[in-house]
């Protein structure tokens, strides 16, 4: 009556498998250092400098000003 779902297979390999271990030891030092290196260099570079108040907080405070400009300039005018 109903048909039952088979199961699903996976041909899964892990990521770090006793192969890859094998093959990734020659040059592992080598291959570290430069990788290292390079992420602190580019590191370096892209550190973000946080202003004095965030932006979200500075376009509140624009809209809160200019919605009591308008009520300040309807009430003298």
């Amino acid at each position: 009556m109903f048909k039952q779902r088979k199961h699903r297979s996976f041909n899964y390999q892990s990521r770090f498998s006793e192969e890859k271990k094998a093959d990734s030891g020659l040059n592992k030092d080598s291959n570290t250092k430069d990788y290292i290196s390079q992420w602190k260099e580019n590191r370096a570079g892209k550190r973000k400098v946080r202003g004095a108040m965030p932006v979200k907080s500075l376009i509140l405070f624009l809209v809160l000003l200019l919605i009591c400009m308008y009520l300040l300039e309807k009430k003298y005018m």
